[in-house]
C-alpha cells in the first residue's frame, strides 16, 4: 500500500509519501512541503496547492490519502484559510481516486506515541524511527506531520 499522508496549511502544507510492505514496515517514498507566499491572493495560493499537490500524486502513485484533521481553538481566521486548502487536498486526492482518511493530531499522536500529548520532537524522532531514517533526515514540522499522518493510516488499516 501507498499513502500519502497531508499537514494542510495555505503558506506552508506538508506531504509524505510511504509505502508499506506485507511485513507492515513502512518506508519513505518521498515528502517535502509546498510553499505559496504569503502575499499571494487566497485563489492563486490554493491553485498552487491544488496543481503541485496534483503532481505529486500523479508521480508518486499513492492508492490511499491520510489527511489530518484540524483542531483550532483560537485563531478563527487561521482555520477558516487552513480549511481551504485542506478542501483543495481534498478534492486532489478524490479526482485521483485515492482512498481518503482523516485523523485529528490526538490519534496520529497516540498511535505514533502511546501518548495523545507528545510534543513535536517526539513526533519527529517517532517519524525517523518508524522509518528507519538517520536523525535529521526528516527536518520541517509540517513534513514530519504529513508522514506521521502516513503512518498512522498503516497503523488502522492493519488486517
Amino acid at each position: 500500500m501507498r499513502i500519502i499522508g497531508i499537514d494542510p496549511g495555505t503558506g506552508l502544507l506538508g506531504f509524505g509519501v510511504i509505502e508499506t510492505s506485507g511485513q507492515g514496515k513502512a518506508q519513505l517514498v518521498d515528502a517535502g512541503v509546498i510553499r505559496t507566499p504569503v502575499k499571494e491572493d487566497d485563489a492563486v495560493r490554493l491553485q498552487t496547492i491544488f496543481e503541485e499537490l496534483t503532481d505529486i500524486i500523479a508521480s508518486s502513485k499513492p492508492t490511499h490519502m491520510a489527511v489530518e484533521k484540524l483542531y483550532f481553538s483560537q485563531n478563527v481566521t487561521t482555520a477558516m484559510t487552513v480549511s481551504q486548502a485542506r478542501g483543495v487536498t481534498l478534492l486532489a486526492g478524490r479526482l485521483a481516486g485515492l482512498e481518503i482518511a482523516e485523523y485529528t493530531p490526538l490519534q496520529i499522536k497516540q498511535a505514533l506515541t502511546g501518548y495523545g500529548r507528545a510534543d513535536k520532537k517526539q513526533m519527529i524522532e517517532m517519524v525517523h524511527v518508524l522509518l528507519g531514517l538517520k536523525k535529521g533526515t526528516i527536518k520541517q514540522d509540517d513534513c514530519a506531520d504529513a508522514l506521521a499522518c502516513a503512518i498512522t493510516h498503516t497503523m488502522n488499516t492493519r488486517s
